[in-house]
Protein backbone atom coordinates (compact mmCIF):
# COMPACT_ATOMS: atom_id res chain seq x y z
CA UNK A 1 0.00 0.00 0.00
CA UNK A 2 2.57 2.27 0.36
CA UNK A 3 3.28 1.90 -3.26
CA UNK A 4 -0.52 2.44 -4.13
CA UNK A 5 -1.11 5.62 -2.10
CA UNK A 6 -0.21 8.23 -4.27
CA UNK A 7 -0.69 6.85 -7.38
CA UNK A 8 -3.97 5.69 -7.62
CA UNK A 9 -7.48 6.36 -7.25
CA UNK A 10 -9.16 4.35 -4.12
CA UNK A 11 -12.39 2.60 -4.23
CA UNK A 12 -14.04 1.15 -0.50
CA UNK A 13 -17.68 -0.19 -1.06
CA UNK A 14 -18.72 -1.91 1.76
CA UNK A 15 -22.43 -4.33 0.47
CA UNK A 16 -23.91 -3.57 4.37
CA UNK A 17 -24.75 -6.77 6.21
CA UNK A 18 -23.82 -8.86 3.76
CA UNK A 19 -23.51 -12.88 4.95
CA UNK A 20 -20.04 -14.11 3.72
CA UNK A 21 -22.38 -17.91 3.35
CA UNK A 22 -24.80 -16.25 1.13
CA UNK A 23 -22.22 -14.74 -0.83
CA UNK A 24 -19.99 -17.82 -1.41
CA UNK A 25 -22.92 -19.57 -2.52
CA UNK A 26 -23.55 -17.16 -5.42
CA UNK A 27 -20.48 -16.92 -6.72
CA UNK A 28 -20.00 -20.51 -6.73
CA UNK A 29 -23.82 -20.95 -8.61
CA UNK A 30 -22.72 -18.30 -11.35
CA UNK A 31 -25.25 -15.94 -10.09
CA UNK A 32 -22.62 -13.01 -9.34
CA UNK A 33 -21.04 -12.80 -12.95
CA UNK A 34 -19.56 -9.07 -12.37
CA UNK A 35 -18.46 -9.21 -9.29
CA UNK A 36 -17.14 -13.17 -10.17
CA UNK A 37 -14.94 -11.75 -12.73
CA UNK A 38 -12.91 -9.34 -10.69
CA UNK A 39 -12.15 -11.43 -7.43
CA UNK A 40 -9.11 -13.51 -7.39
CA UNK A 41 -9.95 -16.67 -8.67
CA UNK A 42 -13.66 -15.77 -8.56
CA UNK A 43 -13.85 -16.39 -4.69
CA UNK A 44 -14.71 -14.59 -1.53
CA UNK A 45 -12.04 -14.32 1.07
CA UNK A 46 -13.60 -15.67 4.31
CA UNK A 47 -12.88 -13.05 7.14
CA UNK A 48 -14.28 -11.71 10.16
CA UNK A 49 -15.87 -8.24 10.94
CA UNK A 50 -14.69 -5.49 13.12
CA UNK A 51 -17.77 -4.88 14.43
CA UNK A 52 -21.19 -6.64 14.73
CA UNK A 53 -23.15 -3.37 13.20
CA UNK A 54 -22.43 -0.55 10.69
CA UNK A 55 -21.00 2.19 13.06
CA UNK A 56 -19.20 0.16 14.83
CA UNK A 57 -17.51 -1.55 12.28
CA UNK A 58 -16.60 1.02 9.88
CA UNK A 59 -15.19 3.52 12.80
CA UNK A 60 -12.87 0.56 12.91
CA UNK A 61 -12.10 0.28 9.70
CA UNK A 62 -11.83 4.23 8.76
CA UNK A 63 -9.26 3.55 11.59
CA UNK A 64 -7.57 0.57 9.46
CA UNK A 65 -8.68 -2.68 10.72
CA UNK A 66 -10.34 -4.01 7.85
CA UNK A 67 -11.79 -7.34 8.43
CA UNK A 68 -9.71 -9.91 9.53
CA UNK A 69 -8.71 -13.06 8.01
CA UNK A 70 -10.53 -15.62 9.48
CA UNK A 71 -7.40 -18.02 10.44
CA UNK A 72 -4.47 -17.72 13.38
CA UNK A 73 -2.56 -14.86 12.87
CA UNK A 74 -1.22 -12.09 12.80
CA UNK A 75 -2.29 -10.51 9.84
CA UNK A 76 -0.31 -7.78 8.29
CA UNK A 77 -2.43 -4.27 7.57
CA UNK A 78 -3.34 -2.57 4.42
CA UNK A 79 -3.86 0.44 6.60
CA UNK A 80 -2.84 1.04 10.17
CA UNK A 81 -2.70 4.87 12.52
CA UNK A 82 1.13 5.07 14.06
CA UNK A 83 0.49 3.38 17.73
CA UNK A 84 3.34 1.57 19.64
CA UNK A 85 2.93 -2.20 20.15
CA UNK A 86 1.09 -3.08 16.98
CA UNK A 87 1.63 -6.42 15.61
CA UNK A 88 -0.25 -5.95 12.49
CA UNK A 89 1.80 -3.60 10.90
CA UNK A 90 4.20 -4.25 8.20
CA UNK A 91 6.62 -3.07 5.66
CA UNK A 92 3.91 -2.69 3.22
CA UNK A 93 1.25 -1.11 5.29
CA UNK A 94 0.36 2.53 5.05
CA UNK A 95 1.10 3.94 8.67
CA UNK A 96 -0.65 7.15 9.11
CA UNK A 97 -0.48 10.16 12.42
CA UNK A 98 -4.11 11.31 11.67
CA UNK A 99 -6.74 9.78 13.68
CA UNK A 100 -8.40 7.85 10.78
CA UNK A 101 -7.67 6.84 6.91
CA UNK A 102 -10.22 9.26 5.34
CA UNK A 103 -8.52 12.25 7.18
CA UNK A 104 -4.89 10.44 6.10
CA UNK A 105 -5.68 9.78 2.83
CA UNK A 106 -6.78 13.97 2.54
CA UNK A 107 -3.64 14.90 3.80
CA UNK A 108 -1.33 13.23 0.87
CA UNK A 109 -3.81 14.91 -2.16
CA UNK A 110 -7.05 12.78 -2.40
CA UNK A 111 -10.51 14.23 -2.87
CA UNK A 112 -12.71 12.04 -0.55
CA UNK A 113 -16.30 11.40 -0.87
CA UNK A 114 -18.44 9.51 0.90
CA UNK A 115 -21.77 8.39 -0.74
CA UNK A 116 -24.27 6.79 2.31
CA UNK A 117 -26.25 3.73 2.41
CA UNK A 118 -28.21 3.28 5.78
CA UNK A 119 -28.96 5.25 8.56
CA UNK A 120 -25.67 6.19 9.86
CA UNK A 121 -24.98 8.00 7.01
CA UNK A 122 -28.21 10.01 6.78
CA UNK A 123 -26.59 13.13 7.92
CA UNK A 124 -30.48 13.76 9.38
CA UNK A 125 -29.04 14.25 13.16
CA UNK A 126 -25.17 13.88 15.37
CA UNK A 127 -25.22 9.88 15.03
CA UNK A 128 -26.00 10.23 11.23
CA UNK A 129 -23.10 12.64 10.69
CA UNK A 130 -20.42 11.39 11.90
CA UNK A 131 -18.97 9.13 9.76
CA UNK A 132 -19.76 11.41 6.59
CA UNK A 133 -18.11 14.09 8.60
CA UNK A 134 -14.72 12.48 7.89
CA UNK A 135 -15.44 13.17 4.17
CA UNK A 136 -14.79 16.45 2.25
CA UNK A 137 -17.62 15.63 -0.08
CA UNK A 138 -20.21 13.25 1.49
CA UNK A 139 -23.60 12.84 -0.19
CA UNK A 140 -27.15 10.73 1.36
CA UNK A 141 -31.16 11.43 -0.21
CA UNK A 142 -33.74 8.96 0.59
CA UNK A 143 -32.93 7.14 -2.76
CA UNK A 144 -29.94 5.56 -1.24
CA UNK A 145 -31.89 4.30 1.69
CA UNK A 146 -33.08 0.97 2.59
CA UNK A 147 -36.43 1.71 1.45
CA UNK A 148 -35.40 2.00 -1.56
CA UNK A 149 -35.62 -0.79 -4.03
CA UNK A 150 -33.53 0.94 -6.67
CA UNK A 151 -31.11 2.25 -3.64
CA UNK A 152 -27.26 0.77 -5.01
CA UNK A 153 -28.34 2.14 -8.78
CA UNK A 154 -28.84 5.46 -7.67
CA UNK A 155 -26.02 5.32 -5.70
CA UNK A 156 -23.59 4.31 -8.13
CA UNK A 157 -25.28 7.17 -10.58
CA UNK A 158 -24.39 9.43 -7.57
CA UNK A 159 -20.92 8.18 -7.70
CA UNK A 160 -20.57 8.92 -11.62
CA UNK A 161 -20.75 12.40 -11.14
CA UNK A 162 -19.05 12.67 -8.15
CA UNK A 163 -15.83 11.41 -10.67
CA UNK A 164 -16.48 13.22 -13.57
CA UNK A 165 -16.88 16.41 -11.39
CA UNK A 166 -12.96 15.92 -10.84
CA UNK A 167 -10.21 17.18 -12.77
CA UNK A 168 -8.51 13.73 -14.28
CA UNK A 169 -5.23 14.43 -11.87
CA UNK A 170 -7.28 14.86 -9.27
CA UNK A 171 -6.77 11.61 -7.18
CA UNK A 172 -9.98 10.27 -5.57
CA UNK A 173 -10.67 8.08 -2.34
CA UNK A 174 -14.71 6.81 -3.45
CA UNK A 175 -15.95 5.86 -0.01
CA UNK A 176 -19.81 3.93 -0.90
CA UNK A 177 -22.07 1.75 2.04
CA UNK A 178 -24.30 0.03 -0.49
CA UNK A 179 -27.60 -0.22 1.72
CA UNK A 180 -29.34 -2.51 -0.67
CA UNK A 181 -28.31 -5.82 1.79
CA UNK A 182 -30.07 -4.79 4.32
CA UNK A 183 -33.70 -5.01 6.01
CA UNK A 184 -36.07 -4.07 4.58
CA UNK A 185 -34.88 -6.27 1.21
CA UNK A 186 -37.86 -8.43 0.23
CA UNK A 187 -38.58 -6.25 -2.72
CA UNK A 188 -35.65 -7.37 -4.69
CA UNK A 189 -37.14 -11.10 -4.68
CA UNK A 190 -39.84 -11.37 -7.53
CA UNK A 191 -43.19 -12.71 -6.19
CA UNK A 192 -42.09 -11.87 -2.18
CA UNK A 193 -44.57 -9.94 -0.11
CA UNK A 194 -44.06 -7.23 2.87
CA UNK A 195 -46.17 -9.48 4.46
CA UNK A 196 -44.30 -12.51 4.66
CA UNK A 197 -41.36 -10.54 5.14
CA UNK A 198 -37.23 -10.73 4.69
CA UNK A 199 -35.56 -14.02 4.80
CA UNK A 200 -32.19 -15.11 3.20
CA UNK A 201 -33.67 -15.37 0.11
CA UNK A 202 -34.60 -11.99 -0.54
CA UNK A 203 -31.54 -10.94 0.90
CA UNK A 204 -29.30 -13.17 -1.92
CA UNK A 205 -31.68 -11.28 -4.30
CA UNK A 206 -30.47 -8.03 -2.75
CA UNK A 207 -26.73 -9.35 -3.89
CA UNK A 208 -28.05 -10.50 -7.04
CA UNK A 209 -29.51 -6.81 -7.82
CA UNK A 210 -25.96 -5.26 -6.97
CA UNK A 211 -24.22 -7.46 -8.82
CA UNK A 212 -26.00 -5.85 -11.95
CA UNK A 213 -25.37 -2.41 -11.27
CA UNK A 214 -21.77 -2.70 -9.76
CA UNK A 215 -19.84 -2.65 -13.73
CA UNK A 216 -20.77 0.89 -13.73
CA UNK A 217 -19.38 1.60 -10.34
CA UNK A 218 -16.04 -0.33 -11.48
CA UNK A 219 -15.82 1.35 -15.05
CA UNK A 220 -15.93 5.11 -13.63
CA UNK A 221 -13.77 4.37 -11.11
CA UNK A 222 -10.97 2.63 -13.65
CA UNK A 223 -12.26 5.73 -16.02
CA UNK A 224 -9.15 8.03 -15.00
CA UNK A 225 -6.01 5.79 -14.12
CA UNK A 226 -5.47 2.24 -11.93
CA UNK A 227 -7.90 1.98 -9.14
CA UNK A 228 -7.08 -0.21 -6.11
CA UNK A 229 -11.24 -1.57 -4.62
CA UNK A 230 -11.65 -3.31 -1.45
CA UNK A 231 -15.08 -4.76 -1.73
CA UNK A 232 -16.52 -6.33 1.75
CA UNK A 233 -19.53 -6.68 3.80
CA UNK A 234 -19.24 -4.50 7.40
CA UNK A 235 -20.83 -7.47 9.25
CA UNK A 236 -23.56 -10.15 8.50
CA UNK A 237 -27.00 -10.31 9.82
CA UNK A 238 -29.46 -13.57 11.14
CA UNK A 239 -32.79 -14.90 9.44
CA UNK A 240 -33.46 -17.10 12.57
CA UNK A 241 -30.39 -18.64 12.92
CA UNK A 242 -30.57 -20.71 16.12
CA UNK A 243 -33.36 -18.82 17.20
CA UNK A 244 -31.42 -15.37 16.51
CA UNK A 245 -32.72 -12.15 13.95
CA UNK A 246 -30.41 -9.09 12.87
CA UNK A 247 -27.52 -8.39 14.14
CA UNK A 248 -25.57 -5.92 16.37
CA UNK A 249 -25.04 -9.79 18.06
CA UNK A 250 -22.39 -12.24 18.52
CA UNK A 251 -23.28 -15.15 16.12
CA UNK A 252 -21.42 -16.32 13.41
CA UNK A 253 -23.85 -15.21 11.14
CA UNK A 254 -23.04 -11.71 12.12
CA UNK A 255 -19.53 -12.17 12.73
CA UNK A 256 -18.54 -13.65 9.44
CA UNK A 257 -18.27 -11.60 6.58
CA UNK A 258 -16.83 -11.75 2.81
CA UNK A 259 -14.12 -9.98 1.36
CA UNK A 260 -12.05 -9.02 -1.54
CA UNK A 261 -9.35 -6.30 -2.72
CA UNK A 262 -7.89 -5.82 -6.04
CA UNK A 263 -7.13 -3.75 -8.92
CA UNK A 264 -9.27 -2.21 -11.47
CA UNK A 265 -7.33 -1.96 -14.49
CA UNK A 266 -7.34 1.63 -16.64
CA UNK A 267 -9.83 1.51 -19.57
CA UNK A 268 -8.70 1.31 -22.88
Amino acid sequence: MTEVIGRDDLLLLTLDTLRYDVAVELAAAGRLPTLSAHLPEGRWQRRHAPGSFTYASHQAIFAGFLPTPAAPGPHPRLFAARFAGSETTAEGTFVFDEPDLVTALAGRGYHTVCIGGVGFFNKQGALGSVLPGLFAESHWEPEFSVASPTSFEAQVACAEQAVAALPDEQRIFLFLNASALHQPNWFHLPGATRAAGDSRETHAAALEYIDTQVGRLFEVMRSRRRCFAIVCSDHGTAYGDDGYTGHRLGHESVWTVPYSHFFLEPSP
